[in-house]
């Protein structure tokens, strides 16, 4: 009996992450797990993929790495453009009298979901624009697939995102604090992480405020436990002589 070839060029390859994005009280925190992957192939278990596009405006993204990395950096450079058309120089000094470029979260947004609509035929990207500026102050947008956008006070995309709506819906808080906030960021991705089997490895978080913007990773021997799940049991290496 003869064998037929199998064409792998035509078969759809899944892709699946999840990322969350939150405004509180004073500034947004944007949260996503490690994992890449193609299929049931683990492509690489530490990504990042929270991308800064300027000082207080960040993106997250799902769906094709290869294209959200793309759009990432085209927007990065048509804001680059655009801060120094606006601002001259592109820069202005904060109160720390550090350089930053400043841009209005709505202007990266508008521009991210521009190249998406006009691209939705060929792009495979989910994508979360979030940030802070001094005009309209913390803020969240949405993109996902097919160009869209919406503001809201959260947004969650990826291929975890599905089971953990409910949680985010029933647990969900306005003018949280900031610990309150990447708390209940973390224990979202924890979740998502131990039911999806394309999300996974650490939590990244990134927190843009008045005054910058700081990073932290959640270690998987830190995530919330899930019920009927195994705690993750911190390894050590004996040194061999």
């Amino acid at each position: 009996m003869e064998e037929t070839p199998v064409d792998f060029l035509s078969i759809p390859v899944s892709t699946g992450t999840t990322i969350l994005a939150c405004a509180y009280r004073t500034g947004v925190v944007l949260a996503a797990d490690s994992r890449t992957s193609t299929g049931a192939y683990v492509a690489n278990r530490a990504s990042d993929k929270i991308t800064q596009i300027c000082d207080n405006v960040w993106m997250c993204r799902s769906g094709s790495a290869a294209d959200t990395q793309n759009v990432a950096a085209y927007v990065k450079r048509m804001v680059e453009e655009h801060a120094m058309e606006r601002n001259g120089t592109g820069f202005r000094e904060n109160e720390s009298n550090d350089r930053a470029m400043m841009v209005d979260v709505r202007v990266v947004a508008k521009l991210t979901q521009k190249i998406a609509y006009e691209n939705k035929e060929k792009l495979q990207a989910g994508m979360i624009i979030a940030g802070w500026d001094r005009v309209r102050g913390p803020q969240v947008y949405g993109i996902p697939l097919g160009g869209s956008m919406l503001e809201a006070p959260f947004s969650v995309s990826g291929s975890g995102s599905a089971y953990i709506y409910g949680y985010l819906d029933n647990t969900y808080k306005e003018n949280m604090e900031r610990e309150e906030c990447e708390k209940w960021m973390t224990e979202a991705i924890s979740l998502a992480i131990a039911r999806d089997a394309s999300s996974g490895g650490v939590i990244r978080l990134v927190t843009i405020h008045e005054n910058g913007c700081e990073k932290q990773c959640v270690l998987p021997k830190d995530h919330k436990v899930c019920d009927g799940e195994l705690e993750q049991v911190a390894t050590t290496t004996t040194a061999m002589v």
